[in-house]
Order: C-alpha cells, then structure tokens, then sequence
C-alpha cells in the first residue's frame, strides 16, 4: 500500500506548476528599490512545453538587477530555467526595455567602432617615436 502511496503523491507533485511569477518576484525583488513597482508577466505554452516571463521595473534599478558584467540577471534566469527544466519545460526570461547585448554588459549598450569611409575600422593612434 505504501508503494501505491508514493506513486500516487509523485504523479501528484509532477502535476503541480510551479507559481513562476511568485519566485521571479522573490528573486528580483531585493534588487528593487520598490519592489511593488515589479511587474512580471507569464506566458505558459503548453504544446510547446515552454515558459515565456517578461519582467519590467524602474530604470534606476536596472545596474542593480543586472549586476557587473550581468551576473545576477544571468544567476535569476539559471535558477528559473533549473526549476522550469524540473517541471519538464523551457524558460525564457525577458527583461523589458533591454536588448540582448545590454544584459550581456550589465546593462550598458556598447555603440559600435566607429568606421572610415573606406569601411575600415579606425585604428587608436599610435604614441610618438622619440627623436634621438
């Protein structure tokens, strides 16, 4: 009877999703300054066995959430993929107002080398030789 038990409370437990909103929530929240100004959308594709969260804040806190070089954002989206992945989907995790390169670089958008007329790109001086 205990066997029966055991199936009956994993067939139980694989069935419960879990409240993604919540723990995005949990975790992006002590970055916030107000964190009530959080706002997370979740989009559950259920043919497609995949998660789509969009998380919108302030600005201001945008440095914070992404942290150097993008190590928390990156370190949010590692632990929703890890709980995602144990309930037998993907997740995608979107920050509003950022492009991919942005949450690269913790959020700062890197402008391109500037470029000649000719295409090429233009090279830093060189230092000066000493006259001898």
């Amino acid at each position: 009877m205990s066997e029966l038990t055991s199936a009956t409370s994993a067939t139980a437990e694989s069935q419960i999703a879990p409240n993604y909103v919540e723990l995005v929530k949990f975790l992006v929240g002590p970055f916030l300054e107000s964190p009530d100004r959080l706002k997370v959308d979740c989009e559950v594709v259920q043919s497609r066995m995949r998660v789509l969260l969009r998380v919108a804040f302030d600005g201001e806190d945008k440095g914070r959430v992404f942290g150097r070089g993008g190590r928390n954002i990156q370190a949010i989206r590692t632990v929703m993929q890890a709980i995602a992945q144990i309930a037998g989907y993907t997740l995608h995790l979107e920050v509003f107002g950022s492009s991919p390169a942005a949450e690269r670089n913790g959020g700062a958008v890197e402008s391109p080398p500037e470029r000649r007329a000719s295409g090429t790109r233009k090279s830093p001086p060189r230092p000066s030789r000493p006259r001898t």
